[in-house]
């Protein structure tokens, strides 16, 4: 049953997936706010991917929780603030929650907010569809329809300034080479030999989570980041650890084009509008390629990065020029 425009129903999406899955949610966002301006809306999203949404004009508010595995405090600790959290959502008085990714412990903690109603995306859906087009698909309750605009992120202009600082005159090109998935990852020695010829060009940003690759947690790339500046020469590339989400948005930002591997990185660099070269492994193209901005898709036929080749990547990058 579809919402009259003119009705302000109080609406909370609810994501507790990755960083590049919530990216994917920020035109519904954008499009409900537009359709029902007296709405309010809501998010709930986790401490790992809360930055996403930091100063998005579309909600009227942003409530974050820790995982179990994230928790920073004791374990007694942890269970009475979910507790607490749904408390003060419950009496939030919802009309709706979203669920775009249904799982079952999403589901559950969605009803656990007793709403009026939970809508969630379908468990199938066509292979056609970009990950975007999918969530967008949930608006249709509330009169929402057409085509989804670009997705949106918000850099902090603190961290922004911060980094403008420390990095000086670009132009850059930023190189991103922490990936979780083996499929997902490119040789070390071609990022290097890709660093050593943009450098050429343009002055080169190595970003990677920092971090040992054996943190339950957050797995970070340190070792990775070490083995890369070994095949540089001094001032190649200024390596620039990214600790948290706003920091590495924050440098996403001042790149003039992104070199990734398919995941949150590609995601929140299409969301600040760069042109994007990703390394794609075994994830479908279709659903999970750069969104809404001029990109190039790079796969060798075997949907393994280990056997993609320098070349088509320099390709790439050159022909986003």
């Amino acid at each position: 049953m579809a919402v009259d425009a003119v009705h302000a129903p109080r609406i909370l999406i609810l994501r507790r997936d990755n960083i590049g899955d919530l990216v994917c949610t920020t035109p519904l966002l954008a499009a409900l706010r537009a359709h029902l301006p007296r709405a309010w809306l809501g998010a709930l999203v986790t401490t790992y991917n809360a930055e996403v949404l930091a100063r998005n004009p579309a909600l009227d508010e942003v409530f974050v929780y820790e995982k179990l595995k994230h928790r920073s405090v004791g374990l007694l600790s942890h269970l009475r603030a979910r507790v607490g959290q749904v408390s003060r959502l419950r009496q939030q008085n919802l009309d709706c929650v979203l669920v775009p990714a249904s799982a079952a412990q999403s589901l559950r903690l969605a009803r656990s907010l007793k709403p009026v109603r939970v809508i969630a995306s379908p468990a199938s859906f066509s292979p056609r569809l970009h990950e975007v087009e999918r969530v967008f698909e949930l608006g249709q309750s509330f009169g929402v329809v057409g085509k989804p605009r670009q997705m949106h992120v918000t850099p902090d202009p603190q961290a922004v300034q911060q980094l403008q600082r420390q990095l000086g005159a670009g132009p850059f090109v930023a190189i991103h080479i922490s990936a979780r998935r083996p499929a997902q990852r490119w040789p070390l020695v071609r990022y290097a030999a890709l660093a050593v010829e943009l450098a050429k060009q343009m002055r080169v940003l190595l970003l990677w989570a920092p971090g040992s690759k054996d943190n339950p947690r957050h797995p970070g790339s340190d070792a990775a980041a070490v083995e890369v500046l070994s095949h540089l020469k001094s001032g190649t590339a200024v390596p620039l650890p990214t600790p948290d989400l706003k920091t590495l948005i924050a440098a996403l930002s001042l790149a003039d084009r992104v070199v990734c591997p398919d995941g949150g990185a590609m995601h929140l660099a299409a969301a600040l509008g760069k042109p994007v070269v990703a390394l794609f492994g075994d994830s479908p193209v279709v659903r999970w390629r750069p969104w809404g901005v001029r990109h190039r898709v790079v796969r060798p036929d075997s949907h393994d990065l280990a056997d993609l080749a320098l070349e088509p990547v320099l390709e790439a990058v050159q022909a986003l020029a």
